[in-house]
């Protein structure tokens, strides 16, 4: 049969494809509608697979490609941009064409028809799916405890100390400074100060409902875009005591608490002489002591917090440092883990890291992006690796309570701790532990 000149139409498509569906071979529909059988195959088999949509002619122009409309040497000089640096994105390419010389003339193409066009030439960088650690439920207004904000102030320069940073807390509801702890010669307090601190408070004025930190590295995982709790951030849970974070960019969601840094700033360290930090501690708690129960505060109508708030003198939950062990649950932290989801891409030598400890999966799966969560129920990890069928069981490591507590445990053994001399910065948190026993005697 003489090949046709013109291609089939529509309704010969759809011809086609009723013929076949009613019994027709394929030679018998060629012969009907002059056609080839190479032709009548093709379309009865593109109609069994995609119906009659698929036998509709394609609308628009033959597909060339992102950015298949413009200048060959434009299109060259983008791409060799972004080779050349592979840093930059299609906002900055596109501004570097705007002030080049050679392409002022012409009419550039949007950011998106540039983006898109590095994601064909496959010049896009991978990303890992962004998560976010699940949030508790919003404290029900005016109840004092419901939520403390804690922060670390900027160094401030005090006579005798040097730089000082302080770590204060405040209850939201009532305005009570929970605490203020003096870091010397420290802009960026280790985990275990937090724990001493949090403990100190813990002990005086006992167990809140939730507690709300900024994106800092210790209270917050920022090396990924699907972060895994903290340490702080379990301790904290399998205490009872939930977490939360504020904004990204929005200090305004500690205004309290920056409040409170500009308050012990002008009542204890402003011109003031201190001998050591631990004067300089004593002092802070006289000043916090005015100002819970004799200085006015103008959110509470000139009432001082505790005039205010008698009952925010203790939350009702009783925290001792020997208690701890006991008063650690697990099970909480087990709980919240089974609703989280991680999202992570294997290295080269076959690990993933959770939590700052790496885990060994598989090293034919490096580069391969891997979900891992957790079940409660059986205690352990499980991660889907992309493209595998079955998933990796992993054991978690760090979830024991000897973990969560850090430096709890020398508290016991104290009154045999034999500190070297001169004193180093953990061998003085671990002095600075002494007040909470003296408090346990009384």
């Amino acid at each position: 049969m003489a090949r046709r000149a013109y291609p089939t139409t529509f309704e010969e498509r759809v011809a086609i494809l009723e013929r076949a569906s009613a019994g027709q071979s394929d030679a018998e529909i060629a012969a009907a509608l002059h056609c080839s059988v190479w032709t009548i195959r093709k379309w009865r088999r593109i109609g069994q697979r995609q119906g009659r949509a698929g036998l509709a002619p394609p609308i628009g122009r033959p597909p060339t490609g992102p950015l298949g409309s413009i200048t060959p040497a434009l299109r060259d000089a983008i791409l060799e941009m972004r080779r050349s640096h592979p840093g930059w994105g299609a906002d900055t390419i596109l501004a570097e064409l705007h002030i080049d010389p050679l392409w002022a003339e012409h009419p550039l193409p949007s950011r998106a028809r540039i983006a898109a066009l590095f994601k064909h030439a496959k010049l896009t960088r991978r990303y890992n799916c962004h998560t976010d650690l699940p949030k508790p439920v919003a404290p029900p207004e005016g109840i004092p405890h419901d939520e403390w904000e804690l922060d670390a102030q900027g160094p401030v320069l005090v006579e005798n100390l040097g730089k000082v940073c302080l770590v204060n807390v405040i209850d939201t509801t009532s305005r009570l400074k929970v605490e203020s702890y003096p870091c010397v010669d420290t802009t960026n307090p280790p985990l275990e100060t937090y724990h001493l601190v949090l403990r100190r408070a813990f002990l005086a004025t006992g167990l809140p409902r939730q507690i709300s930190f900024d994106r800092g590295t210790v209270f917050f995982d920022n090396t990924t875009t699907s972060p895994f709790p903290t340490r702080l951030h379990l301790w904290l849970l399998a205490l009872g005591v939930e977490v939360s974070f504020t904004r990204v960019h929005r200090p305004t969601d500690h205004a309290q608490v920056e409040r409170v840094h500009q308050t012990m700033t002008l009542q204890a360290l402003l011109g003031q002489s201190w001998s050591d930090a631990t004067a300089l501690w004593a002092g802070l708690d006289a000043r916090r002591t005015m100002l819970n129960e004799h200085i006015p505060c103008r959110m509470l109508t000139g009432r001082a917090p505790l005039q205010a708030y008698p009952q925010a003198a203790h939350t009702g939950r009783f925290y001792r440092p020997e208690w701890e062990a006991e008063l650690l649950d697990l099970n909480r932290v087990y709980r919240y883990l089974g609703t989280c989801r991680f999202f992570r891409r294997v290295a080269q030598n076959g690990s993933v890291a959770l939590g700052g400890i790496y885990y060994y999966i598989n090293s034919n799966y490096r580069g391969r992006a891997i979900e891992v969560t957790f079940d409660p129920e059986w205690a352990l990890f499980r991660g889907q690796v992309a493209g595998v069928a079955e998933p990796v069981e992993i054991i978690p490591r760090g979830l024991t309570k000897e973990a969560l507590m850090g430096e709890a445990g020398i508290i016991a053994a104290l009154p045999a701790y034999q500190l070297a001399l001169p004193f180093t910065h953990q061998a003085q948190r671990v002095m600075d532990y002494i007040p909470l026993m003296r408090r346990l005697t009384l």
